[in-house]
């Protein structure tokens, strides 16, 4: 997509589109009006959205998935793991793909193929079906979270790019958070297929949005066309290393990791196959991935913080629904309406903060909110046996506004500095960063949970001793409240032992959730010397102009 950038006022820019290249007389009208670029920018956004709920929309179904399909837990897994392997190995193709085939072309075929398979994801009879349609699914909507950040840098000037960096985050932001709750409404109410086929008509919508309003692609010259390669060695070690890394992260817990040696030749492929992929990019005339990309400062250390942006978001989305759930005996429904309120206020706090982000340095709102989510995560860990719905909201509240107050800016003081023709590449790396930084986070967050469950458990064992008045009365208490119920002595006193089991293990349940909540919020106050590695965005204007 072309732009022609003609000065205004001083320090100002107003960017058109020639409105001969749009298909539809209500796109040529857009163009002349003024309001082609928020068109572009809302129908480009309900595709990405669509992407980001898709990730966590599905977890909530999965028991329902597992007796229909008669799948194990390990099998019914693969539905996830498939969209989110597929997912990430695309995501740094998207500039290439939006290059080599035309950004106008790829986007819609992106939309179209995610819809398409949303529809075999609903009508998936077989396991293996569902999770080939999964796959198919995750391929294209990698390049609907990629293609559309990019599209929002390329088309607004440094001064709007604040306003758009909020529309574009309340669907990456939000989705994850309201997938849940979609998720756990549609399969309480109808049936899990629907959370595949509430996607036809947003899809649908998206795909009208886009024909109509996004210009058509410029047709490459004779000579370009044959200077163009396919670098089909970097695609291979990609797709090998980062599908390998993705496998390791997914399977690793289940497979108890390094004892495995699935796991042990999956992480030996996935680590010889990126280095040969960097390799192969950096020495390559004309690379599927341009790494080169990451020589602007703000991008690297945007990236390295964007991992953790994804930690957070998408591990803190993971935990809290598995701590109301299994110790405060949640539904999915009310679940998902739990984490609801935080959602809203990360819409609100867009919102209200997009259009003054353009004068305020990112670098201080990034630290703001990067303390405001150390503080709520810190509060989270205050967590009892007692805690309710109360004591949660504020805490989750203030992760949302914390969120919103990272995600917005790093996206301008990462993304507004670079020159235009570099974006879709630095758009590309800087959503998979954020993509790899989830997983990574459920990962390392599912492992915790075991594991320092069962340390707490072994403390806690230990600490039970008959000869302690505190393990005598409660013993006492529970029997004595059983033995009308059975009249048996014997199996009185067993069922208390397992009455002070049960407590014991949620007592080992909730101390490691406290452990996890207590990394998260230091994980953000360590990482904060990353911030002085960014631009300070708001008025700059990019390299292109």
């Amino acid at each position: 997509m072309t732009l022609s950038c003609l000065p205004a006022k001083k320090g100002q820019y107003f960017f058109m589109i020639d409105p001969s290249r749009l298909p539809t007389k209500l796109g040529q009208r857009a163009a002349r009006q003024g309001w082609l670029k928020w068109a572009i920018l809302f129908s480009s956004c309900l595709g990405a959205m669509m992407e980001t709920v898709d990730t966590s929309i599905v977890n909530v179904a999965v028991p329902d998935m597992r007796g229909n399909l008669g799948a194990t837990l390990s099998e019914i897994g693969w539905v996830s793991t498939g969209y989110t392997m597929a997912n990430v190995i695309i995501i740094p193709l998207t500039a290439w793909l939006g290059f080599r085939f035309g950004k106008k072309s790829y986007f819609l075929f992106s939309l179209i193929s995610f819809t398409a398979a949303s529809i075999l994801c609903g009508m998936a009879d077989s396991l293996g079906f569902l999770i080939a349609a999964r796959i198919v699914q995750g391929l294209a909507g990698g390049g609907l979270l990629a293609k559309a950040q990019s599209l929002l840098f390329e088309t607004f000037p440094p001064a709007e790019q604040g306003i758009a960096s909020a529309v574009f985050g309340l669907g990456v932001i939000v989705g994850p958070a309201i997938g849940p709750t979609l998720g756990g409404l549609i399969t309480d109410k109808l049936d899990w297929r629907w959370i595949f086929f509430i996607n036809v008509p947003i899809g649908l919508m998206a795909i009208w949005m886009i024909h109509t309003f996004l210009p058509a692609d410029q047709p490459v010259e004779k000579l370009e066309k044959k200077k163009i390669t396919v670098d089909w060695w970097g695609i291979l070690w990609l797709t090998l290393g980062l599908g390998g890394f993705q496998l390791v992260l997914e399977q690793g817990q289940q497979e108890d990791w390094f004892s495995s040696s699935f796991i042990r030749w999956s992480s030996l492929i996935s680590v010889t196959s990126l280095l040969l992929f960097v390799r192969q990019e950096l020495t390559t005339p004309q690379p599927a991935v341009d790494l080169r990309v990451l020589r602007h400062k703000a991008l690297f250390a945007g990236s390295l913080y964007s991992i953790v942006l994804g930690f957070g978001l998408y591990g803190a989305v993971f935990v809290i629904p598995i701590f109301a759930q299994s110790q405060l005996h949640f539904t999915a429904t009310k679940t998902g309406l739990l984490l609801m309120p935080g959602s809203l206020a990360s819409a609100v706090v867009m919102i209200l903060f997009g259009k003054f982000l353009k004068n305020a340095d990112q670098r201080i709102l990034i630290a703001v909110g990067a303390l405001i989510i150390s503080f709520s995560m810190a509060s989270l860990a205050n967590l009892s046996p007692d805690t309710g719905e109360d004591e949660l909201f504020w805490p989750l509240i203030g992760r949302g506004v914390g969120t919103a107050l990272i995600f917005l800016p790093l996206s301008i003081a990462t993304l507004g500095g670079i020159p235009r023709a570099e974006i879709p590449s630095a758009a590309g790396l800087f959503s998979l960063t954020r993509q790899m930084g989830g997983s990574i986070g459920i990962a390392v967050l599912t492992t915790m949970l075991e594991k320092c469950a069962l340390m707490h458990r072994g403390d806690l064992v230990n600490n039970i001793n008959p000869l302690r008045n505190s393990f005598v009365q409660r013993s006492y208490i529970a029997q004595y409240s059983l033995l009308p119920q059975t009249h048996d002595p014997m199996l009185t006193s067993n069922r208390a032992l397992g009455i002070l089991d049960n407590t014991i293990t949620l007592q080992s349940s909730l101390l490691s959730s406290i452990d996890i909540f207590r990394t998260l919020s230091w994980m953000f106050i360590l990482t904060l010397p990353l911030i002085l590695l960014l631009s300070r965005g708001g008025k700059q204007e990019a390299p292109a102009h």
